[in-house]
């Protein structure tokens, strides 16, 4: 059984959060204070896995600013109690199949499965059921004579059809029906087929935030007292999963006459829980989880001093270093004591939902993709429903926008009033509903996938700018289709908006792991000794710098000089020919300037345009929108050049 959706109303932040659509995995993305913690605290409540935490108290729940006047609607009778949640859920092929065994197939006429859970903690469901089919089936598929078949097929409810069994022969067959409709008649078929075979099939709510994790260290004399007096602590149920995961229960702890083999099981569910962490854990490699029990000493900290402890530590094989567990990065420890207790609960095969609370707080960017990485390799897979929460542009899938739900409270950004309908904490999935705090994750994912993806690729040819990229693709096409040599579609041409920004761009990418860059560059007077470091100073190979002027008889030369100079002043002409007074002519440039861009620049300067100025882009444009008719006008010689280019550039594939 699967969740679809759920509406929170009148709790905490919320008046009414809108319907909210779940996938298998759900993001709900928003800035502090927006009220994504309220609503997966209200989901929660309606089926808690533990027991006791399914309360919703009007004092603390309801919004503070009108709690008084519901108070006394609901006892005047002016009101019903608020239906503060309510759940869709689909029900698998499986749970269809135990109704309609029981009732046949007709019975059901859709898998949807709604509940609404109450201020005054009652809950109601509602299946789409038809007790006019289930009567008929029961009717013909027992083993009773055709014409009694008959006659409890056409009776018009429940209990004419009871008082007709009741006139009938006792047989075995008789009593079992009997039973059965007899407690369908005490609340109804639909109630029986919920309560008896729907309910226990119905997910129960995994809720995790920063406050579950483990301390690292605990006195089980005192958990034992917690746990019988059911008064556990939050930071309890990590470590109670760690111990089911050693096959002991809380008494073994005190009481294993074989000092080996509690060390045996300890220590085997130290090692279950480094291999499932260390799957998905990327920041350190060398750590495993060691775990020790032991008789308490005057000197342990405070509430550890009589009885048994029980201590969690970490050995960093790298370091020869025991630390213990409470004292490791906060991250690690949120991740490993999710996973104890998650791991325990899956043991078991409790059917649960996932409900994660800022799950990337603590964690660096990098380990918050392994959390990602684990939720979409793991836990999807193995049918487990993920909600979380975030507010990280890094927990936000760049490949999956559409599970992200945008929360977002705009009663935080106004100091007037709103009306009802527009108050409070409201889940969007349009993004035009958003606010611009609202869609800064996104945005910020989005960004870090373009740069991953759309300029970046496993060959990056690095060049300056995008009248580069302009050229380079529509010429290799030209080249490509004459039978000549273009440039291999291995290559992602990745421009960086300047010279200047080559090194830095170069020295965040070169380290990446099976990334293969080269760079294809302008080159002048001033850039020499830049482009001379990129090798120099070993962040490429010298091979893997090249420059335009590689393939002219110059010192320096930008892409355009590639060109020869009538044929590119023909692209400046005809992309400015409204700005121009008069069509530029070969001549009409210094011919001891050697580059195309600079010798046009100059005589800009004493003969400027109209309007505008002068972009060195804008010609590149031109050159690939009108390239059907320039291209017959190079010449062989340019070509032979852009071969040669390309030819030393697909090498270093």
């Amino acid at each position: 059984m699967k969740l679809k959706s759920f509406r929170v109303r009148e709790f905490q932040s919320i008046w009414d959060s809108n319907q909210i659509d779940i996938d298998d995995v759900t993001c709900f993305v928003g800035k502090n204070e927006s009220g994504k913690t309220a609503l997966l605290t209200a989901l929660y409540r309606t089926q808690p896995i533990i027991p006791g935490d399914d309360i919703f108290d009007l004092n603390i729940d309801y919004p503070k600013r009108e709690v008084e006047d519901y108070r006394i609607g609901v006892e005047n009778e002016e009101r019903q109690p608020t239906v503060v949640v309510e759940t869709t859920y689909e029900m698998s092929a499986d749970d269809a199949k135990e109704v309609t065994a029981v009732f046949g197939s007709g019975s059901l006429t859709s898998r949807r499965l709604t509940k609404s859970t109450s201020y005054d903690n009652a809950t109601t469901f509602s299946i789409d059921f038809d007790t006019t089919a289930a009567r008929k089936y029961l009717a013909r598929k027992t083993k009773l004579p055709r014409q009694l078949q008959k006659q409890l097929a056409a009776t018009p409810s429940w209990g004419a059809f009871s008082e007709l069994l009741k006139e009938q022969e006792t047989t075995e067959e008789i009593n079992a029906l009997d039973r059965l409709v007899t407690t369908i008649l005490e609340k109804g078929a639909t109630h029986h087929a919920y309560n008896s075979i729907l309910k226990p099939r119905v997910p129960k709510f995994l809720y995790f935030d920063e406050y579950y994790q483990m301390t690292g260290r605990e006195n089980i004399n005192a958990l034992i007292e917690r746990k019988n007096n059911e008064t556990l602590k939050r930071s309890d149920h990590p470590l109670l999963g760690l111990i089911n995961l050693a096959r002991l229960n809380l008494e073994q702890l005190l009481s294993l006459p074989d000092t080996q083999q509690l060390k045996n099981r300890l220590q085997g569910a130290g090692n279950h829980l480094t291999g499932r962490i260390l799957k998905y854990w990327s920041q350190n490699k060398h750590i495993q989880m060691h775990f020790d029990v032991r008789e308490a000493k005057s000197g342990d900290p405070e509430g550890m001093r009589e009885g048994v402890n029980i201590w969690g530590e970490i050995y960093d094989s790298v370091h020869w270093a025991t630390t213990p567990l409470g004292s490791r990065s906060r991250g690690f420890v949120w991740f490993f004591s999710f996973l104890a207790w998650f791991e325990d609960v899956k043991k078991r095969g409790e059917n649960v939902i996932l409900l994660l609370d800022e799950p990337g707080l603590s964690l660096h960017g990098k380990a918050q993709g392994d959390l990602l990485r684990y939720i979409e390799k793991e836990l999807k897979p193995a049918g487990y429903q993920v909600i979380y929460t975030t507010h990280s542009p890094f927990m936000v899938d760049p490949n999956h926008f559409e599970r992200v739900r945008i929360v977002q409270d705009r009663s935080l950004d106004t100091t007037k009033p709103l009306p009802r309908k527009k108050d409070g904490t409201k889940v969007f999935t349009d993004i035009y509903d958003a606010t611009e705090d609202s869609l800064f994750p996104l945005q910020g994912a989005l960004g870090y996938e373009i740069q991953q993806t759309l300029f970046i690729g496993p060959n990056s040819l690095i060049v300056e700018g995008p009248a580069d990229m302009l050229y380079l693709r529509a010429i290799s096409s030209e080249m490509e289709r004459e039978g000549r040599t273009g440039l291999s579609d291995k290559w992602v041409i990745t421009p960086v908006g300047g010279s200047g920004k080559v090194p830095t761009f170069v020295a965040l990418l070169a380290p990446q792991k099976g990334l293969k860059i080269a760079t294809l560059l302008d080159v002048h007077h001033n850039d020499k000794q830049m482009i001379e470091n990129l090798y120099k100073k070993k962040l490429l190979l010298k091979k893997r710098v090249i420059t335009y002027a590689d393939f002219l008889d110059a010192d320096e030369a930008d892409v355009e000089d590639l060109f020869p100079r009538d044929i590119y002043v023909g692209f400046v002409n005809g992309e400015f020919a409204s700005q121009l007074k008069s069509p530029i002519k070969g001549t009409d440039l210094n011919d001891k300037e050697p580059c195309n861009v600079r010798a046009i620049e100059k005589f800009l300067e004493s003969n400027p345009l109209k309007s505008g100025a002068f972009s060195h882009f804008r010609p590149a444009r031109w050159f690939t929108e009108h390239i059907s008719d320039v291209w017959p006008k190079i010449d062989a010689e340019t070509k032979e050049r852009f071969d040669s280019m390309f030819t030393k550039i697909n090498s270093l594939l």
